[in-house]
């Protein structure tokens, strides 16, 4: 079993809620809008990390704007924009597409596939939570939480 922390946009922010939520999983995805390097090399301190760039990282030039993460046998694709997404994820061998970029919090199951949006965990966008996600992936199953920051 995997315990994979998800956050997206951060922008330059890394919250001390988010660091106690992340050093109990075995590794970080970064769903993108980052907004500067450091927030990267916080990250790394706590587990592996796999990132990709968002719409406002523009200094971010030699990151991927999609990414594919494999664990426990279950695929993983990362991007930052949902609506960007220009494959079908099942029939690819999907079993998760993680996205941020619209602050908002979603899980959601279409066509056996889980679509993950962990939420804004960076400054507050209008009244939107602060929020992060948790998988949990194993050969049986994969889960998914919001994570609420203010909690």
């Amino acid at each position: 079993m995997t315990v994979i922390g998800v956050i997206s946009d951060t922008h330059g922010l890394v919250r001390p809620e988010a660091k106690e939520v992340l050093k109990e999983c075995d590794a970080i995805v970064h769903a993108g809008d980052i907004g500067k390097p450091e927030v990267l090399d916080e990250l790394r301190l706590i587990a592996s990390l796999t990132a990709i760039r968002g719409n406002i990282d523009k200094w971010a030039h030699d990151m991927p704007d999609v990414e594919v993460l494999e664990t426990e046998g279950r695929f993983l694709y990362i991007l930052h924009n949902v609506k960007e997404l220009d494959l079908d994820p099942r029939s690819a061998g999907f079993d998760v597409v993680i996205s941020g970029h619209s602050h908002r919090p979603d899980i959601t199951e279409a066509g056996g596939v889980l679509y993950v949006n962990p939420g804004s965990a960076g400054p507050r966008r209008f009244t939107l939570p602060i929020t992060l996600a948790v998988l949990t992936v194993s050969t049986e199953r994969i889960e998914a939480r919001i994570v609420n920051l203010e909690a």
